[in-house]
């Protein structure tokens, strides 16, 4: 019974929905702030969603219905439960398990698993450009990541959430030293790619293809997803949180908003890149900065 409560209540389902909702709104409002607009009300999103299940889930004819239907709802579940692993560590309301941290970054990576799916099956040309574009860009911003959270879980001596942040309460915060400043410069870069935003909308790329990957989704297949992504956006800066922080409530919310305000100035001061450019940054600078942050922490620095 209180697992159930934890999944779907809080920190599960409702919260991680309503939240990553209302931060979308925040996203979107500062956004037309900077761009001189009035912005949407606050409830833009949840009438979003709202208006997407009312309508009528269209299935290519290529397409695997029940799987077209199925993948994005394996996604959400995924972005739920690693949301609802981050907030019961994080809260303290139960210990975690050795090698979450790691599980944690990988359920994340399920919505583009099946994203890739959905458009690999839609039988649509532009859907299968941005497909190509999703795969590429997963495997490029995986590599400094992985080589970030390794560094972190080995300062820890474990992968888990609640040991990495049992040391930093004892050692201080990870961003007070050189290698976790410049870890976390990388990390921001990976969650906006993670999450799909320009730079890195490249899978999308509205304006080159029409939503690329996402062309033939819609109703409640396009609702799963754009749900998901919500979450991603409140569960991505809580895992920069955990990782290079690990404060309490009160400082929890002052550094998400903080890491909010990064990836909205990033989206906002920056044109989309070619996704070779994009491959060659986080193998190359991205993966070089990880690297180097990895020989800076085993001496300390």
């Amino acid at each position: 019974m209180k697992l159930l409560f934890y999944y779907l209540i809080f920190p599960g389902f409702i919260f991680a929905s309503v939240i990553g909702l209302l931060t979308v709104w925040l996203d979107r409002k500062v956004s037309a702030r900077v761009q001189w607009r009035q912005g949407p009300p606050w409830y833009q999103g949840f009438a979003d969603i709202g208006k997407l299940l009312y309508k009528e889930v269209i299935i290519p004819e290529e397409a695997f219905g029940s799987g077209f239907i199925a993948a994005p709802l394996f996604g959400l579940a995924s972005v739920v439960l690693a949301v609802t692993i981050l907030c019961v560590s994080f809260f303290s309301m139960s210990e975690g398990f050795i090698g979450d941290i790691i599980v944690v970054w990988y359920l994340f990576a399920i919505p583009a698993i099946a994203l890739i799916y959905i458009g690999s099956t839609s039988g649509n040309p532009l859907s299968s450009v941005g497909v190509s574009r999703e795969i590429k860009l997963l495997l490029s911003y995986d590599l400094p990541m992985i080589i970030i959270i390794v560094m972190m879980a080995s300062k820890a001596g474990s992968f888990s959430i609640q040991s990495i942040m049992d040391w930093q309460r004892i050692n201080g915060s990870n961003i007070s030293n050189w290698y976790g400043i410049i870890s976390f410069a990388v990390a921001i870069f990976c969650i906006q790619a993670k999450l799909g935003r320009v730079p890195f909308d490249l899978p999308e790329a509205e304006t080159e293809l029409g939503s690329g990957i996402l062309m033939e989704l819609s109703g409640g297949v396009l609702a799963a997803y754009e749900l998901s992504k919500a979450i991603m956006l409140f569960g991505l800066p809580m895992f920069l949180i955990i990782l290079f922080w690990g404060k309490g409530i009160i400082g929890g919310i002052l550094l998400y908003l903080l890491i909010m305000v990064l990836l909205i100035l990033i989206k906002n001061t920056n044109p989309r890149v070619r996704i070779d450019h994009a491959m060659k940054y986080f193998w190359g600078w991205m993966s070089g900065a990880a690297i180097l942050a990895g020989i800076l922490a085993y001496f300390g620095v």
